[in-house]
């Protein structure tokens, strides 16, 4: 459930102003309601409490739970961890922390998600934006070394894969379903991206079934070769494993594994050491801690450093700047895989993507990338995030998508004229990566999403930020193709995302909007109303000459110029 606070009013001011106003999350709040309210958002109770503030004591106010999100009156600031002192009357104080976790926690008590319920009308259908085919013929294919299978259309060989897949030209159906018997969830090498000069290919998948006994699978090396030779390569076929090489070992333990070289002659092996979902989630967990609700200013720089934050940051960059390298530089394929290829393998692939191919970096190409590399491939959201779900302490709970976010933000940060996108549009990803309001995060699966019939049901993030881009666009943007980029993954050039993790905390409090920033789109607007001006005076000044003219024409010279005409 979403939290959000109004602050406090003057009731003959709202008598005055306009009926309507438009909220910074897009609500539209009629004045003479009690509290703003989405289309489909319908309130369940209230009551007057008193909000324990940890920045300014104990303030009264009134809550509202709808069953879409929690509202706060009378509270200056928008706060994310609340805490409610409520008088004793009967069981009152029961019954609204019953009513906050019914709603807080659809999932847990066989609610519907608000996206389900959501009535919003948007002019843009957001649904539309990703069509894998469309995508693959963007890339150039399919061609005579890779084709489209559908042997996975109603998720028989992999049910955390979408239903469309690239694979060699080379390698049958049936080889795929041997080579998905020795990767782990059935996840095998397929390919993500192909690069338009060199034909080098980045591929993903899971890792393979070796085990202790140190298995090997005839079909599984093979079709490793034909992904090499596939662009022409002589060398050898370049694996990322992401893992740290101690987890890789370890993982044998539990039938997975990694490529030998004894198994894998013409393949060589790179583990990157990007740690697991728990050390991302404590990493993570550490970070609130130190932002939320102070920030000791003597201690800063070394409480940051212990939340090793950065450094995972800087772990998941460097990996995808070397994935990158390899394709462009070296023209060589890459396979990119950790345990069960849906977290760091997405994070890894679409990093390197991200700087490979300028399309990407547009509005409409990242939500392409999102709904390409994380949602249809499987990341599971629903586990990672917890929807709707009352279990706060599952193990499975981890930032992998944040992290994936807040290495964009650091590319443009140090690409500031690269990407069309702004940081708000950044934050709105993340807000609804939370929020259910929209379908495009729910669920584990594409399977799973056709199952409930996510796209026919709900409404896709994309409709509200394509209905109104001017909010997410990057004034500074300049268009560039074919441009890599390769950002600094050095420490002293990484910084804290503040305007996403300490946004809510009023003593830290950046300035908004960006002044220079600001400045540049009011004389963007400024030269697009001399532009407006000047074709009217254009248009004007025609249309005078033109009747100057037709009045001091004679009868015959215009039957003339009729004459001619027709």
């Amino acid at each position: 459930m979403a939290s959000s606070s109004t602050p406090k009013y003057n009731s003959n001011s709202l008598e005055s102003s306009s009926n309507k106003r438009t909220l910074k999350d897009g609500t539209n709040w009629e004045q003479n309601e009690e509290i703003p309210r989405l289309p489909g958002e319908t309130r369940v109770t209230d009551k007057d409490v008193i909000y324990m503030c940890p920045f300014n004591g104990p303030v009264k106010g009134r809550v509202y739970i709808t069953n879409y999100r929690l509202y706060l009156r009378s509270v200056e600031n928008d706060m994310r961890n609340l805490r409610f002192a409520l008088k004793q009357e009967g069981h009152s104080r029961r019954d609204i922390f019953e009513v906050l976790t019914k709603y807080a926690f659809p999932q847990s008590h066989n609610l519907l998600f608000f996206a389900f319920v959501n009535e919003e009308k948007f002019s843009e259908n957001g649904w539309m934006v990703y069509n894998p085919m469309s995508e693959y013929r963007r890339q150039g294919l399919p061609n005579e070394r890779w084709r489209v299978t559908f042997i996975n259309e109603h998720y028989g060989l992999c049910d955390t894969y979408p239903s469309l897949l690239v694979v060699p030209y080379n390698a049958t159906d049936d080889d795929l379903k041997k080579v998905a018997a020795f990767r782990s969830r059935n996840r095998i090498p397929v390919l993500s991206w192909i690069h338009p000069e060199t034909q080098a290919v980045i591929m993903r998948c899971s890792q393979p079934l070796v085990g202790m006994s140190g298995k090997r699978n005839k079909d599984d090396e093979r079709y490793l070769d034909i992904i090499r030779e596939a662009n022409g390569q002589i060398s050898k076929l370049t694996i990322y494993d992401a893992r740290p090489n101690v987890n890789a070992v370890a993982n044998k333990a539990t039938g997975g594994g990694y490529e030998s070289e004894d198994a894998y002659p013409n393949a060589e092996l790179f583990f990157l050491d990007i740690h697991n979902i728990h050390v991302m989630r404590e990493s993570l967990k550490k970070l609130k801690d130190i932002v939320y609700p102070n920030v000791e200013e003597s201690h800063w720089l070394s409480s940051l450093e212990s939340t090793h934050w950065l450094e995972h940051i800087k772990l998941v960059l460097t990996g995808a700047i070397q994935v990158a390298d390899k394709v462009s530089s070296e023209r060589s394929s890459v396979l990119v895989h950790c345990s069960d290829g849906w977290d760091r393998t997405a994070q890894l692939t679409s990093l390197a993507m991200l700087m490979l191919d300028s399309y990407y970096r547009t509005i409409e190409g990242f939500e392409v990338l999102v709904q390409k590399e994380w949602i249809s491939f499987g990341h599971k959201f629903a586990s990672r995030i917890g929807h709707g779900d009352k279990n706060h302490a599952d193990a499975d709970r981890s930032p992998i998508f944040l992290q994936f976010i807040d290495c964009v933000w650091q590319m443009s940060k140090q690409f500031p004229t690269a990407f069309e996108f702004n940081e708000q549009f950044l934050i709105t990803i993340l807000d609804h990566l939370y929020s259910c309001r929209f379908g495009t995060f729910l669920y584990n699966s594409e399977s799973l999403r056709e199952k409930e019939k996510v796209t026919e049901k709900t409404l896709s993030l994309w409709s509200l930020i394509n209905s109104e881009k001017s909010k997410y666009t990057n004034p500074f943007y300049t268009k560039e193709l074919n441009r890599a980029l390769y950002p600094v993954a050095s420490m002293r050039h990484l910084e804290l995302w503040v305007n996403y993790y300490i946004r809510w905390n009023p003593r830290i409090r950046q300035q908004q909007p960006n002044p220079v920033e600001q400045r540049y789109m009011e004389l963007l607007a400024l030269r697009d109303d001399y532009i407006r001006r000047l074709e009217e005076l254009q248009i004007t000044n025609n249309s005078k000459i033109s009747n100057s003219s037709a009045s001091s024409a004679s009868p015959s010279q215009m039957m003339s110029q009729v004459q001619t005409h027709f």
